[in-house]
């Protein structure tokens, strides 16, 4: 029997509301990284907030009093925001100077990445780390004198090196990103820069990212600059594989300065995300070496999906965080008294209480309180204070005021939880549709991640709350807890946990079940595309990540061992000579037929190749429609890009779903195209 609990007012009609435009979530401004001053009175954080108009996004420092008595200081320009390979907006790190006086922070600024310092009194600003290479990491000593900072290879020989191979042929081998441009095609460093495989599956890295790491410290009082030797570098902190491997797998680990004793996370297997493994344990080690370490007992402390962990300052307490997949992953934060098994809840939220939009970085914290990002389904980030003793909450700065209370009239989310037929659990956020009085809405569905602020779920492409105000309910379910080796069983799980939660708000009344559309990025493209096959509940799809294909496994295959052994672990997928059956089952190239509904793919360039052997097949049987975006990796970040497929995502399933098209006569072709493909689908 299926279950479903409502973890609000019982169903209702959702009052009438005001449109809420993509641009608007496109624009929420995110706020990060905020680091308390010494003396406990300051709290350094960055805003970051996208421009559609400049296809940028602008970063700002600013420094504000822990009282909340009077509005931030802007102290500095936080630069170009500095990303990973697949994307991803990095946590910019600030450190105080010992007096308070100013904060140093790696900023990328006019194509260099250096170490700048800004005065507290928002008085000016200025570049401490000159150098002809980019700023890798930095450490400002205890007493605040010396600034120690780690290169790689300059950027005049990464682009003379980028050059050399463009006018003598670039020579392919298991390192070069084949299914890309190979030229200067990705973005690094703020710029358009050629790019290699480093690291694991498929991280990207600039030319020369493997030279050799140089040391420099600069004298703060002088400005001299001097190299280092091997033995002067920064100690390394304390490494997982140095703590005794009888604990179980290292999750996250604390070190104190101080006195060396050194806070972990434990678990019993060695699964992605918290959320997949949450059974795990709190230590406090003297040293690496400590053979009896401190364990906290308390049941508070045990079986939790312990997150994050730190110290609080001149105290003996453990301060860490739980996400909660049960709760929709919720953030709370405890204090635990080491040595003893008194643990106090310190607060308790209904989404993220973090130190940013990633769930995983750190509040800034102090001997009294917390400097926290909070946010929630249907609540953009803000800055809050948070007492360590009494819990007590106070706002310090909101950016996305007027946002928040536009929602708060009517476009609220309530967490949803539910089981299906086979007792699974699942968690989900609901976003109910302003009602047009033509009886119950359509409904869209995304699966993956739904922490925090929701924008378009993960990799923010699908503007959840644009579509509610549109008349589209829209729902966003969290991937179920538990590591699932087989893939089979990870696609079926989701399938289950879409058709569930269909049928479930189908049965109250608020949807039609015949109404049903489906996207995802990554896993949740795959689990769309599975759906698509396996289950006649779809009517329309929009995917932004490709599947596992024959051409993904040629292009990947260059890679060698690491990535076949990738491919064998998550897919269970040897070539496709060895392991026919296999990819007949999970490749969609393999079962085209039963892919019967309308699919958008919004794909990024560096990935939309490994999908050719079935998006062509399915545009040319009418059923695909696919848009490729230059320069974007595996998650889309440029703001003219982001804003069309919100845009186009938005049209899509308002044309799919209710059979509304949008007026504006630039879109003309837009919709002439998917008649046509409708009219395929349909022929009279």
């Amino acid at each position: 029997m299926l279950a479903l609990t409502v973890l609000s007012a019982a169903l209702v009609c959702t009052p009438e509301t005001h449109a809420i435009s993509p641009r608007q979530l496109l624009q929420v401004a995110d706020l990060g990284s905020p680091a308390i001053s010494p003396d406990g009175r300051y709290v350094a954080f960055r805003l970051e907030q996208a421009s559609v108009e400049r296809n940028t996004y602008d970063s700002v420092w600013y420094v504000q009093s822990m009282d909340g008595a009077s509005p931030p200081i802007r102290v500095a320009d936080g630069g170009v925001p500095l990303r990973n390979s697949a994307g991803i907006s990095l946590p910019a790190v600030a450190t105080w100077s010992p007096d308070g006086r100013s904060i140093y922070y790696r900023v990328l600024i006019d194509g260099r990445i250096e170490v700048w310092r800004a005065f507290a009194d928002g008085s000016g600003a200025e570049p401490i780390a000159i150098d002809p290479a980019d700023v890798r990491e930095f450490s400002l000593s205890r007493d605040g004198r010396v600034l120690t900072y780690s290169v790689g290879a300059s950027r005049e020989d990464v682009i003379a090196a980028e050059q050399a191979e463009y006018d003598s042929g670039i020579h392919i081998d298991q390192s070069v990103p084949v299914g890309q441009g190979l030229f200067r095609s990705g973005n690094l460093e703020g710029r358009l820069a050629t790019q290699r495989y480093v690291g694991s599956w498929f991280d990207r890295g600039s030319l020369l990212s493997d030279a050799p790491v140089g040391w420099r410290a600069v004298d703060l009082a002088t400005r001299t600059r001097r190299e280092l030797a091997a033995g002067e570098a920064l100690p390394a902190s304390p490494a997982a594989s140095d703590l005794p491997s009888r604990l179980g797998q290292v999750w996250k680990l604390a070190p104190r300065e101080l006195d060396g004793q050194i806070a972990l996370v434990t678990r019993d297997d060695e699964s992605g995300q918290p959320s997949e493994a949450p059974s795990s344990r709190l230590y406090v080690l003297a040293s690496p070496r400590d053979r009896k370490p401190a364990v906290c007992r308390a049941e508070l402390c045990n079986g939790k999906a312990i997150s994050g962990v730190t110290w609080r300052p001149d105290s003996n307490d453990v301060l860490y965080t739980v996400t909660d997949p049960t709760e929709g992953l919720a953030q709370s934060v405890f204090r635990w008294s080491v040595g003893t098994d008194q643990v106090q809840t310190v607060v308790r939220s209904t989404g993220l209480i973090s130190g940013g939009r990633d769930p995983y970085t750190e509040c800034g914290v102090s001997h009294d309180a917390l400097a926290c990002v909070a946010s929630e389904a249907d609540r953009p980030p803000r800055l809050e204070r948070i007492d360590i003793i009494t819990g007590e909450r106070r706002v310090l700065f909101d950016p996305n005021a007027a946002l928040a209370r536009e929602l708060e009239r009517g476009m609220r989310a309530r967490l949803l939880r539910w089981s299906d037929a086979s007792g699974h659990a699942f968690t989900g956020q609901f976003f109910p549709a302003k009602l047009d009085g033509t009886g119950p809405a359509p409904l869209f569905v995304t699966y993956y991640s739904c922490d925090g602020f929701l924008r378009g779920g993960l990799g923010d492409q699908w503007p959840l709350a644009s579509m509610a105000s549109a008349g589209i309910a829209a729902l966003c379910i969290n991937r179920a807890p538990g590591r699932i080796l087989d893939a089979v069983q990870r696609y079926d799980l989701g399938r289950s946990a879409v058709e569930s939660a269909a049928q479930l708000l189908a049965d109250s009344g608020e949807i039609d079940h015949e109404r049903v559309g489906m996207g995802g990025l990554s896993f949740g493209s795959e689990v769309t595309m599975w759906t698509a096959a396996h289950s006649d509940l779809l009517a329309a799809a929009s995917i932004t990540s490709p599947q596992i294909s024959p051409t993904y496994y040629l292009i990947g295959s260059l890679k060698g061992d690491a990535f076949l052994a990738g491919l064998r672990e998550s897919w269970q997928l040897g070539a496709p000579g060895e392991t026919m059956d296999r990819w007949r089952l999970l490749s969609p190239a393999f079962y085209l037929d039963e892919i019967r509904i309308p699919v958008l793919m919004q794909m990024p360039e560096q990935e939309y190749l490994y999908a050719i052997d079935y998006a062509i097949p399915l545009m040319r049987a009418h059923r695909a429609d696919l848009y490729v975006f230059p320069h974007e990796p595996h998650q889309m970040f440029q703001p003219r890009h982001k804003i069309a497929a919100y845009q186009r995502n938005l049209d899509w399933f308002l044309f799919w779903l209710k059979g509304v098209e949008d007026a504006d006569p630039a879109k003309a072709a837009q919709y002439a195209h998917w008649r046509s493909m409708r009219q395929a689908a349909s022929p009279e």
